[in-house]
């Protein structure tokens, strides 16, 4: 081969390496640039786990508060002297209050129980003179005489009267009649024993107040009244009697109700012994 092909020849394979080479650092840069690309791909779309924080639960603490519920001590049963000295005391009690309500304003006069009318021995007075209009005089009448009745359980007297009564009155079964359901019945044996010996007692009290009142006066005024009037049925009531009746009736009547308030209402109970007695009732 002569020389000028040979430099030829040798050109051409240069450079035939150098664009080998060329391609082939441009193949590596592709491939290191697409690796490098994946890489940073895998990076970007690797999932980043998240780290949960649990909230640590927070603990309900539940106090349980104890009810103690209080001893009451049993009192020890009502013995026989205890019950006898209770029915004393609200005997006792009960004429003290009795008085003072039959001494009020109106005590007899205005309270229907016990209210005292005109003597029904002499009814026949009373019909004929209020026919005869003088209605008027006989209701002026039954007013002085309750106020008669209002003036005898005020006077201290008839305190003193119904308190030997009570002091007479003979207990036989204190326990029974304390745990009796009957709210009456110690007024009612006491009235049962007492009552004719009250009456007799309380006669002249009762006198005294009928003359004081004007009742007395105006009775007799009514019956000459009565007596004038042609073919009248001739009447005879002693007043005295009559109001003196009316008037322990009354009493004991109220002492009855006061026995009832005792047994029944609590605050009507004033004393430690009452309180224990028919507190257990």
């Amino acid at each position: 081969m002569n020389a000028p092909r040979l430099s030829t020849f040798l050109l051409a394979l240069g450079l035939l390496t150098a664009a080998s080479t060329a391609a082939e650092a441009q193949t590596t840069k592709k491939t290191t640039t697409t690796t490098a690309k994946k890489t940073t791909t895998a990076k970007k779309t690797t999932p980043v786990k998240k780290t949960t924080t649990t909230k640590p639960a927070t603990k309900t603490t539940t106090t349980t508060t104890k009810v103690t519920t209080p001893v009451v001590a049993t009192p020890p049963p009502l013995t026989a002297d205890e019950a006898t000295a209770a029915v004393k005391e609200a005997l006792s009690l009960s004429i003290t209050r009795a008085l003072e309500a039959g001494a009020a304003a109106d005590g007899f006069n205005g309270n229907s129980d016990i209210r005292i009318a005109f003597p029904p021995e002499a009814e026949l007075v009373n019909t004929t003179l209020r026919g005869l209009r003088m209605g008027a005089v006989i209701d002026k009448f039954e007013v002085q005489m309750n106020r008669a009745a209002e003036a005898v359980a005020a006077n201290p007297q008839a305190q003193t009267i119904l308190a030997g009564a009570a002091q007479r009155y003979a207990i036989a079964d204190g326990l029974a009649l304390v745990n009796t359901r009957e709210s009456r019945l110690i007024a009612t044996q006491f009235k049962t024993q007492q009552l004719a010996q009250v009456q007799q007692e309380l006669r002249p009290l009762v006198d005294a107040a009928l003359e004081q009142t004007g009742a007395k006066q105006a009775y007799g005024e009514l019956m000459l009244r009565y007596k004038k009037v042609p073919l009248m049925t001739p009447i005879t009531t002693n007043l005295t009697d009559y109001t003196t009746g009316k008037v322990a009736e009354g009493l004991f009547t109220l002492v009855a109700d006061e026995e009832s308030r005792i047994r029944l209402n609590t605050s009507a109970r004033s004393t430690d012994t009452l309180k224990r007695a028919f507190g257990q009732q």
